[in-house]
C-alpha cells in the first residue's frame, strides 16, 4: 500500500459519506417547497404543519451536507494537487459559480425561509424557499458539469508547455451530454431518496399513533411520499437509460465492465448474473437475457457493443501498455445494487399505496419494517450508482487525458494521508450519530402545533421578535 491507495480509499470514503446527504437535500428543499406552496393556495393547516415537520428534517441534513462538503474541497489541494493543477483552469469557473451564485442564493434564503415565519408577508416567505431551492438544483448543476468533464472532456485544449487543460469552450463544457443527462438521473434519485423518507416517517406514525389528531396528515404524507417515489422511479429508469446510450458512446469500457462482457457481441446479451476467470479476462459461467444489452447500449436490439478485451487492445494501442480496465467485480455489482435497491424501494412505495386504498388505515407490523429501511434503499443505490460511475472509470482520473496514479500529490507521504484519512473517518463516524438521533428525534417528535397568525404589517416592526419556526 502507499500514500495513492489511501489517498483514493480516502477520497471515496469521505465522498460516499458527503454524498448521503446531498440527495436527500436536493428532494427534500423541493418537495418542502411544494408543501407550502399548497398550504399557501388552500389554507389548510395540515400542509402547514408538514411544512414545519419536514423542514426540521431538511435543514438538519442540509447543515450535515454543507460541513461534509468542505472537506472535498481540501482534498484537492492536499492529497491530489497534480490533477487540481491539471483542471484548475476547467473546474475553475463551474465550481465558483456554484459558489458564489448558488450556494450563496440557497444559503441566504434558507436563513429568510427559518427568520421569516410570522415575519415575512406569505408570499414572501414562500419565494425564500422556492428560491433555496432553486440555488440547491443549481448548485448540483454545477458540480456536475465539473465531474462530467472527468467523464467525457471537453472545451478545452492541452497547454504543451505547462501540461494543463486550458478552458476553450466555457459553454462546451455546461452543455457536456454527459452532464445533460447526469443532472435530470441524479435529481430523480434525490426525489426518490427524499419521497421514501416522508413514506417512512409518516407511516411510522400512521401505524403506531392511530387516534393522533394528526392522523389524516401522516396518511397524506404517506401518499403523496409514495407517488413521488414511483414517479421519480420511472424517471430514473428513463434518464438511466439515456444515460447508458451516452455511456457506452463515451466509455465503452464501463459498459462493458457493468455488464461482464469480455468480448464484442452484436446482438449482445444483459447478464442477469457473471461468474469471470480469476483474472478477469473472460467469462466462466452466465446468465443473459438476449438482445437486451443491444438496446440499453445503442437503442438497437441488434446493435453491437464492444467486449472487454477488445477495448483493453484498442486503449494499449491508442495510450500506450498497460491495464485499461477498471475492478471488474465492483464495477458490475455496483450496477447491480443500484438498479436492484432502487426498484425495491418502488415496489415499497406501491405496497404503501395498496394498503391505504379506500381510506384504509394500514397496520401491518411488516409494512412498518419494510416502511422504516425504504429510505436506506434509495440512499444505498445513490451510493452505489456513483461508485459505479467514478470506479468503472479507473485507471483514468481524466477520461483519455489523465491516469488517477498521475493525479496524486507527489509530496504527501503515506503517513500523512493515513493520518488525515483516519482522522476524517473518525469525525466522519461521529458527524453519522449526530445526523442519525437528530432525525431520529425529530421524526419521532411528530408535526408541531400551528397557531394561524395574520399577514405582518410595518407597525413597530422593529419591535416585533423573531419568530423561529423551530
Amino acid at each position: 500500500m502507499d500514500a495513492l491507495d489511501v489517498a483514493r480509499w480516502q477520497f471515496g470514503v469521505t465522498t460516499v459519506y458527503h454524498f448521503l446527504f446531498v440527495p436527500l437535500t436536493i428532494g427534500l428543499s423541493i418537495l418542502v417547497a411544494i408543501l407550502q406552496t399548497m398550504w399557501h393556495r388552500t389554507g389548510n393547516e395540515r400542509y402547514l404543519k408538514l411544512t414545519k415537520f419536514y423542514g426540521k428534517l431538511f435543514l438538519i441534513n442540509f447543515a450535515m451536507g454543507v460541513v461534509t462538503g468542505i472537506v472535498q474541497e481540501f482534498q484537492f489541494g492536499m492529497n491530489w494537487s497534480d490533477y487540481s493543477r491539471f483542471v484548475g483552469d476547467i473546474f475553475g469557473a463551474p465550481l465558483a459559480i456554484e459558489a458564489l451564485v448558488a450556494f450563496f442564493l440557497e444559503s441566504t434564503f434558507i436563513g429568510l425561509w427559518i427568520f421569516g415565519w410570522d415575519r415575512l408577508p406569505k408570499r414572501l416567505h414562500l419565494a425564500s424557499i422556492w428560491a433555496a431551492a432553486i440555488g440547491t438544483n443549481l448548485s448540483a448543476y454545477f458540480i456536475l458539469a465539473a465531474n462530467s468533464f472527468m467523464q467525457n472532456p471537453v472545451g478545452y485544449q492541452i497547454n504543451p508547455t505547462t501540461g494543463r487543460a486550458e478552458l476553450t469552450d466555457f459553454l462546451a463544457v455546461l452543455t457536456n451530454k454527459v452532464a445533460l443527462v447526469t443532472f435530470p438521473h441524479t435529481l430523480a434519485g434525490a426525489f426518490l431518496v427524499a419521497g421514501s423518507l416522508i413514506v417512512a416517517v409518516g407511516l411510522w406514525h400512521v401505524i403506531r399513533n392511530r387516534d393522533s389528531a394528526d392522523t389524516g396528515a401522516y396518511r397524506f404524507a404517506t401518499k403523496f411520499g409514495s407517488w413521488v417515489v414511483l414517479v421519480s422511479s420511472a424517471l430514473v429508469l428513463l434518464t438511466g437509460d439515456i444515460q447508458g446510450k451516452i455511456m457506452t458512446d463515451v466509455q465503452p469500457m464501463k459498459m462493458a465492465a457493468a455488464e461482464g462482457l469480455y468480448t464484442t457481441e452484436s446482438p449482445a446479451s444483459f447478464s442477469v448474473l457473471t461468474v469471470g476467470s480469476l483474472d478477469g479476462s473472460r467469462e466462466v459461467f452466465a446468465i443473459k437475457i438476449p438482445y437486451l444489452l443491444s438496446f440499453l447500449g445503442t437503442g438497437d436490439p441488434n446493435g453491437t457493443v464492444q467486449g472487454i478485451n477488445d477495448i483493453q487492445a484498442q486503449y494499449a494501442t491508442q495510450y500506450g501498455p498497460g491495464s485499461y480496465t477498471p475492478i471488474i467485480p465492483v464495477t458490475y455489482w455496483s450496477f447491480r445494487f443500484m438498479i436492484g435497491l432502487g426498484l425495491a424501494a418502488a415496489a415499497i412505495a406501491l405496497l404503501v399505496l395498496w394498503t391505504q386504498r379506500k381510506g384504509r388505515t394500514p397496520t401491518s407490523k411488516w409494512l412498518l419494517r419494510a416502511g422504516l429501511i425504504m429510505p436506506a434503499l434509495p440512499l444505498l443505490a445513490n451510493s452505489f450508482g456513483w461508485i459505479f460511475t467514478e470506479m468503472g472509470r479507473q485507471p483514468w482520473i481524466v477520461f483519455g487525458e489523465m491516469l488517477t496514479r498521475d493525479g496524486v500529490s507527489r509530496t504527501v507521504s503515506l503517513t500523512e494521508v493515513l493520518t488525515s484519512f483516519t482522522a476524517f473517518t473518525l469525525i466522519y463516524a461521529v458527524l453519522a450519530v449526530v445526523e442519525f438521533k437528530l432525525l431520529l428525534r425529530y421524526a419521532k417528535a411528530g408535526v408541531p402545533d400551528v397557531t394561524p397568525t395574520p399577514e405582518p404589517d410595518d407597525t413597530d416592526d422593529a419591535e416585533r421578535p423573531l419568530a423561529f419556526a423551530y
